[in-house]
């Protein structure tokens, strides 16, 4: 493959973003693959295969004995939901997935909006209109919910309120705007349906940036080292004229990953590494038979650096509110490592590398938050707090909506790998 290798032209996400066809004959670096595998407009993960699980009114926590009932009950609602799904049209391997917006709605949304006008009362209100910015909003949910609640709780504010969704897909952006007009609150949206990555507006006013189970899903560089002298080789992927994957390796890093090494060495240390393990151990373990050169891979989220960069850069009075997975269970070999999986016949089909089939599996990474924190602060300046789902819903939620009658709270309970960062 090296003559190959040599020959076959380097290509980015967004040049692939024009193509119809799966890319052959080009090599491109990893987070280039997984944005194209992810997000690609034509045959993309998320613009073409993945559907989010929804249901039809909220669950009754209040009427349920125990967690267990919630499974029960979660698991009817999602065969209810596919069983309807395949009436209109059969899919073996539709992708269905969900989020906690939607499994404990309006509950979930109402202690997000909780913490949003609060904190918009504290240090904003009157002057300034409480201004929302949410990117990858999903069905709409968590949009309808925050604006029903502060519509109903507080209409003083909700006249001062704007609602805005970045939706990099299109189907989405049309669902979200549908259920704005349904609920009544068009007056109060505006979707733009573009990536965050390709914003270029400059807002001046302070604002709320959600950014919700969004940073799995962002393009990571692959880094391996080498055990003994610790140099970085970044990753390469071949497409070959078959569509076949292969993995390259080299020492000429681009300028994103090299910015962000240098950066979380600047302002983290120790952090989860490759390298972490002693030297002479590293050397031991190259004398062992079929032992590989470098070091297993290094995930690094260069993506969400980037994403940082656009906050500082566009959005410089913003305020983040972020939440995602801190672990994952069953993830490929490696450090920061993805879990990759798909869906056939309702099941859930792990896969043991992230080369795979570009849109029929979803790539989805866990966040570094002590790593992330000291990035975000070092890159826009904010102050920052990072606290556990189960904290941060203590706090803001009205826990008596989601106890069962045994007193368990599945809205506690569920999500205990998940924590949330917010800035001032």
């Amino acid at each position: 493959m090296t003559e190959e290798f040599k020959r076959y032209p380097m290509v980015t996400a967004l040049q692939l973003s024009k193509r119809r066809e799966r890319p052959k004959r080009v090599k491109m670096l990893v987070r280039d693959y997984i944005d194209d595998a992810l997000y690609n407009p034509h045959y993309g993960y998320f613009s073409k295969h993945a559907v989010i699980f929804e249901t039809a009114k909220p669950f009754n926590f209040s009427a349920m004995k125990d967690e267990m009932e919630f499974q029960k009950q979660l698991a009817e609602e999602y065969t209810r939901f596919e069983d309807k799904l395949d009436q209109e049209e059969p899919n073996p391997a539709r992708q269905l997935w969900h989020t906690p917006t939607e499994l404990f709605k309006p509950y979930y949304g109402e202690a997000i909006a909780r913490y949003l006008v609060t904190n918009y009362k504290l240090s904003l209100f009157p002057y300034n209109d409480l201004i929302i910015y949410e990117m990858g909003a999903g069905n709409g949910t968590m949009m309808v919910n925050v604006l029903d609640y502060i519509r109903s709780s507080d209409p003083d504010v909700y006249d001062r309120t704007k609602y805005k969704v970045i939706e990099i897909s299109e189907p989405l952006a049309r669902l979200q705007r549908k259920q704005a007009e349904e609920k009544g609150h068009l007056d109060k949206i505006e979707i733009v349906n573009k990536s965050v990555f390709e914003w270029d507006t400059y807002v001046p006013d302070p604002v709320f940036f959600l950014a919700l189970e969004v940073f799995d899903n962002f393009a990571h560089d692959m880094i391996r080292y080498d055990p003994e002298t610790e140099e970085p080789y970044q990753g390469i992927v071949l497409c070959d004229q078959d569509g076949d994957f292969h993995d390259f390796y080299t020492p000429l890093l681009d300028p994103v990953a090299e910015r962000f090494l240098r950066v979380r060495q600047h302002v983290r240390t120790p952090y989860a590494h490759p390298l972490n393990t002693p030297k002479i151990l590293r050397k031991m373990r190259r004398l062992l038979p079929s032992a590989s050169n470098l070091t297993v891979p290094e995930y690094i989220p260069t993506k969400a650096m980037q994403f940082f960069d656009v906050l500082r850069e566009q959005f410089p009075a913003h305020r983040l509110v972020m939440s995602d997975f801190h672990s994952l269970p069953d993830s490929v070999q490696g450090v920061n490592s993805p879990v990759v999986q798909t869906r056939y016949k309702r099941e859930t089909v792990p896969v043991t590398t992230p080369f795979v089939q570009q849109g029929f599996f979803d790539i989805l990474f866990p966040t570094d938050f002590e790593v992330m924190d000291d990035m975000y602060k070092a890159l826009t300046g904010k102050l920052t707090r990072v606290m556990t789902h189960e904290d941060f819903m203590s706090r803001w939620a009205y826990l008596e909506e989601t106890e069962t009658r045994c007193g368990e709270n599945p809205l506690l309970g569920w999500y205990k790998n998940v924590s949330m960062l917010s800035s001032v």
